[in-house]
């Protein structure tokens, strides 16, 4: 069967066999469906985002990740917060030539350059998403200041040369690689002696055990739900960093903030915990209700060859998440903002 290509860069057939890569009962996956999701990293994370990312767009908005909430914050006010925090703890400044690794539709890259004065580059392998990012961003007027860049972010060395960039940053994307030693190794060749990197990570918590049925069973659900080929400990990710020569200059658990309002609220659909009047509305689309009226949409519009065969299955995944992340933010067995500030030795070791 021959796969439809279409025109924005998405692929039916990768589409169609995102779900394929998990066990239909998740308590059931092996190390051998772990294996398999890891060597197929990139037809994984693309077969997710060909399906997921107008859903992302629509449920969420153009940055695609999670943040801390002040009482009465704004959801997209707190989104971001969360991306100014980043940029000032890595102490960006004007002028920077500065790498954003797996930058989706490049929300955070426009609001970090309007905030920072900084010239960013945003890579990602997916041509859906490298098109919406083009696109926002000549809307924004921001396109001598932001490009993008379709590449592998195992092989930044290969693409960019090396000691090419005076920052390179991560938003809740470098937990799709196969390997963490794998992504930050080529963040640290890319960056040049003394440049800094930093991360929000997504992982699994010390309070996670593997042994546990239902703790593994929640990372799976995780996993399926969010294009991940394999969930893994925080502090796996403090190590790989260690192993590949940086220094850890400030690391911090955001999701252990003792904040009122908790960073997964959005994904619980109350609308009485919305914080503003129109977050009413963010809050009303990851309902049940909100969820059923955009599934069925969906539907229909897969039924009428307007969207890619498997993007309903990819939104159905979607819904598993959601449960898995809010399950998985109330129990302290997952964050999302694993927040690392990394340096590169001035003299590489490399």
């Amino acid at each position: 069967m021959i796969s439809t290509q279409y025109a924005d860069g998405r692929q039916e057939k990768r589409v169609e066999n995102y779900t394929k890569f998990w066990q239909k009962d998740l308590g059931k996956e092996g190390e051998v469906d772990n294996q398999n999701r890891v060597q197929s990293y990139t037809d994984v994370v693309n077969g997710y985002y060909d399906g997921a990312t107008e859903l992302y767009e629509y449920g969420w908005a153009q940055s695609f990740h999670f943040s801390r909430f002040y009482k009465g914050e704004a959801f997209a006010a707190s989104l971001a917060r969360h991306e100014h925090y980043l940029a000032a703890q890595m102490s960006l400044r004007p002028g920077m030539r500065v790498l954003d690794v797996g930058c989706g539709v490049g929300g955070p890259a426009r609001e970090i350059a309007r905030f920072a004065d900084v010239n960013i580059v945003g890579l990602n392998n997916n041509d859906f998403q490298i098109q919406r990012a083009r696109e926002y961003t000549k809307r924004a007027g921001l396109e001598d200041q932001v490009s993008f860049a379709k590449g592998d972010f195992m092989k930044l060395s290969e693409q960019f040369g090396e000691n090419s960039f005076d920052a390179v940053y991560a938003i809740e994307a470098t937990v799709h690689a196969p390997t963490w030693e794998g992504v930050y190794g080529e963040i640290m060749k890319v960056l040049k002696p003394g440049g800094v990197f930093g991360v929000y990570e997504w992982c699994m918590t010390e309070a996670w055990d593997p042994s546990i049925p239902a703790h593994k069973e929640l990372a799976h659900a995780i996993e399926f739900g969010s294009g991940i080929p394999e969930m893994r400990h925080l502090n796996k990710a403090r190590e790989a960093m260690v192993n590949v020569g940086f220094t850890i200059e400030h690391e911090e658990d955001l999701a252990e903030r003792p904040d009122e309002v908790p960073w997964y609220y959005p994904l619980e659909g109350d609308i009485w915990k919305a914080q503003t009047a129109w977050d009413y509305f963010t809050v009303w689309r990851m309902s049940w209700s909100g969820m059923l009226v955009s599934h069925t949409a969906i539907k229909v519009m897969e039924t009428l060859n307007l969207l890619p065969k498997g993007t309903h299955d990819v939104g159905e995944s979607l819904k598993v998440a959601a449960d898995a992340l809010v399950k998985g933010g109330q129990t302290k067995l997952f964050t999302p903002m694993y927040l690392a500030i990394c340096r590169k030795p001035t003299l590489s070791k490399s």
